[in-house]
């Protein structure tokens, strides 16, 4: 009986241990970041807000090209619903598109272009040429949007403008790397917009015209840009 003691002693000691240290806790060690699904079902779905005749369609073709699936939220701009508090909320200047990603509220077409490409990793590798993508989206807003649709700009400044982009199109399929990036979106969404509305004719620059019908030829291109 004596000898049986320190058995039962031992098998006492063990049980106290597995009571006071439980193994569900070392189990359930959250995942890493790294682990975790971008496609999470409980993500909070994308919100984009746009209207006629705005540069929404830009976002809408980036978005379909990346495969991000988004509600969209169509304004009425003529009757001022982008002046209404709680679109005034999200874009205190009241202009479209924005977006509303979770907690993010974005503005500004380029803004939101590189936003996407750095979410969704739709950038080149090397750092030299993501700061291209970048020249090339702030200048399609800031330096080609103006000069095409400006009348007095139209004379002055696109046809230097469009010379200079037809030479760096030479024999390329995309204007960063050997993919399409948010630089293409920004000027080949412009390029495309003074095409139909202006119209501008791209006829004397042979790179342009190529590198615009084969952006036109894209399936989320047709599902957007070409709906407008």
């Amino acid at each position: 009986m004596i000898q049986q003691l320190p058995i039962r002693l031992l098998a006492f000691t063990i049980a106290i241990v597995f009571v006071s240290f439980p193994v569900s806790p070392i189990l359930a060690v959250p995942l890493t970041q790294n682990n975790v699904p971008s496609t999470s079902t409980n993500q909070t779905k994308l919100k984009l807000y746009g209207g006629a005749k705005t540069r929404t369609p830009m976002v809408q073709w980036y978005l379909e090209e990346l495969g991000i699936k988004y509600d969209y939220i169509s304004l009425d701009i003529s009757a001022g619903e982008n002046r209404k508090p709680e679109y005034l909320a999200i874009n205190p200047m009241g202009k479209v598109p924005a977006i509303l990603d979770g907690n993010l509220k974005l503005w500004e077409s380029g803004a939101i272009l590189l936003y996407l490409a750095e979410k969704y990793k739709n950038k080149p590798a090397s750092i030299e040429e993501s700061a291209q993508v970048t020249q090339w989206v702030f200048f399609a807003n800031a330096t080609l949007s103006p000069a095409l649709f400006t009348e007095e700009k139209r004379k002055t400044e696109m046809p230097r403008l469009l010379e200079a982009l037809n030479q760096a199109l030479q024999n390329k399929s995309f204007l960063v790397g050997n993919d399409l990036s948010a630089a293409d979106i920004g000027v080949a969404s412009y390029l495309y917009f003074a095409k139909i509305l202006v119209p501008v004719n791209y006829s004397q620059y042979p790179a342009i015209n190529s590198y615009l019908n084969a952006m036109e030829a894209r399936p989320a291109f047709k599902n957007t840009l070409s709906k407008r």
